[in-house]
């Protein structure tokens, strides 16, 4: 059986899961709950269609393992794995599911949550299906840059989502304590350059990983670009839509959206300080 058809058979049967189960929970964050773990099967799927014996196919499988096994502990511990519905599921959902009728939600939920966005996951995986298709082409130069630059942005999410951590659990103490936390979202260290540093690590590593595919095949236009392309769409949304939530909760958050990069890492702009709550 063909690797690729065994991906779409994966893929039908997580779209299945997800659907079911967010109509059995009234959750709809069971996407959320597996994004860190489906690619990862799918870069092997092909790694072991091949038999294990082409390097790059090898290398990108263990790659986007580190890759999943980093963003996993981390959504781990924030609780994402801790239960079901209420304080479990994503924040955005609900807030979308105040605002819309639940007809409308669920329409969204079975187009969007599941669907599209299990169909963005496949996707980002399927430069291992170039490789696959090329498999015997030497492991070269190129290649051993791209790993490089993998485990460099691996590190700068890990560093982000770090300081993101150390923060929230800053501002728990403070609250604790009986004290207004200032400021009130992180705004030091990769957070001073970017208001959301961890996400351009993140379409970085996507982007790497395309890299691979192409040196593969020997050339930039693969129609697997597709992937990261539609991924970093769901990013944009997502991080304009963040980043009205916080708005509304944190008026001064507008001010740091004046100084400070939306993702791309760069200096603060001149004559701006940090922003206090």
């Amino acid at each position: 059986m063909s690797p690729l058809l065994v991906v779409a058979l994966v893929v039908i049967a997580v779209c299945a899961f997800c659907w079911i189960a967010s109509l059995v929970t009234k959750d709809t964050s069971w996407v959320d709950r597996i994004w860190s773990i489906v690619p990862v099967i799918y870069v092997w799927i092909f790694a072991i269609a091949a038999g294990l014996s082409d390097a790059r196919l090898d290398v990108m499988a263990g790659l986007v393992t580190l890759w999943g096994a980093r963003l996993t502990f981390n959504f781990a511990r924030k609780g994402g794995y801790a239960g079901i519905g209420g304080d479990h599921e994503d924040y955005r959902w609900a807030v979308l599911r105040a605002r819309m009728s639940p007809a409308a939600f669920q329409v969204f939920n079975i187009f969007f949550i599941v669907l599209f966005q299990n169909a963005v996951l496949a996707l980002i995986a399927l430069p291992a299906y170039t490789a696959y298709q090329h498999r015997g082409t030497p492991f070269g130069p190129f290649d051993a840059v791209l790993t490089v630059l993998f485990l460099l942005f691996l590190t700068g999410e890990t560093v982000a989502d770090q300081q993101q951590w150390n923060f929230q659990a800053w501002k728990r103490a403070e609250l604790a304590a009986g004290r207004v936390p200032s400021p009130r979202f992180v705004q030091s260290g990769l957070w001073q350059l970017s208001r959301h540093p961890n996400f351009f690590f993140e379409n970085a590593q996507w982007w790497t990983v395309f890299a691979f595919g192409a040196v593969a095949g020997g050339s930039a236009l693969q129609w697997t670009v597709a992937g990261i392309v539609l991924l970093l769409a769901v990013f944009i949304g997502s991080t304009n839509f963040t980043e009205a939530i916080t708005r509304s909760k944190y008026p001064e958050y507008a001010e740091f959206q004046k100084s400070t990069s939306a993702v791309i890492p760069w200096f603060p702009r001149r004559g701006t300080t940090a922003v206090e709550g």
